[in-house]
C-alpha cells in the first residue's frame, strides 16, 4: 500500500484509486469515532461515509500539521455532532484506545473490568449526558467548545458532565473513575 503522503496527494489530486485505499486504510478506525454518537451501527456507517465525503471535498485545506488521522477525526466527531444536533440522538461508545485515558479502581481485583462493560455503561447515560461526556471525557473538547457544538450554554456542559461522572461512579459502586490527565473536575 502507497505511503500516506502519497494517498493524500494522490487524494488531492482526485485519484479514486487514492481515495479507496485512504478509505480502506483508515474506514475502520473512523468508524469506531462514529459508533460513540450514533445508535446504530447503520446510522455510524452513514456518519462515517458523509465524513469522508467532507473529507475528500476538504482534503486540499489540510497543510500537514499535526497527523493525518487526527485531523480527519475530527471531521468525522463535526459530522457525527452535526447528525445529534439535527435529528437529537445520541449513543456513546467509551473508547479506551486513548493514550490519555485512564481507568482508576479502588479494587485490584477490578483491574481487569472489560471495555464492553464500560462501553454499555456510557451507552446507558441519558443522550445529552452522553454526548457531553464523549465530547468532553473522550474527544477532550473544552466545556466552552462543547457548548458551542451543541447548541447549550458551558454551564450546562458542565451539568451535563458532573451527572454523567455521578451515574457512572454509582453504577459502578464508585470503584471506578474515569478521568483525563488534562482535565480535572472543575473545568
Amino acid at each position: 500500500m502507497a505511503e500516506p503522503d502519497d494517498l493524500i496527494l494522490g487524494c488531492k489530486r482526485g485519484k479514486l484509486k487514492a481515495q479507496r485505499k485512504l478509505y480502506d486504510k483508515y474506514s475502520r478506525a473512523m468508524l469506531g469515532v462514529c459508533r460513540r454518537y450514533s445508535r446504530s451501527d447503520e446510522e455510524a456507517e452513514d456518519s462515517m461515509i458523509k465524513g469522508f465525503m467532507k473529507v475528500f471535498e476538504r482534503i486540499t485545506d489540510y497543510r500537514g500539521d499535526g497527523s493525518f488521522e487526527g485531523w480527519m477525526k475530527r471531521i468525522m466527531v463535526h459530522v457525527s455532532v452535526d447528525v445529534y444536533r439535527q435529528e437529537r440522538r445520541f449513543s456513546g461508545h467509551l473508547s479506551l484506545d486513548d493514550p490519555e485515558m485512564h481507568i482508576f479502581t479502588s479494587n485490584p481485583s477490578d483491574q481487569r473490568l472489560e471495555v464492553a462493560d464500560l462501553m454499555a455503561l456510557v451507552q446507558s447515560l441519558p443522550e445529552g449526558q452522553r454526548v457531553v461526556f464523549n465530547l468532553y471525557a473522550i474527544e477532550g473538547y473544552s466545556h466552552k467548545e462543547v457548548g458551542d457544538m451543541l447548541g447549550i450554554s458551558e454551564n450546562t456542559s458542565k451539568t451535563q458532565l458532573m451527572k454523567a461522572r455521578s451515574s457512572l461512579r454509582r453504577r459502578l459502586n464508585g470503584s471506578i473513575v474515569l478521568k483525563k490527565n488534562h482535565h480535572d473536575d472543575t473545568d
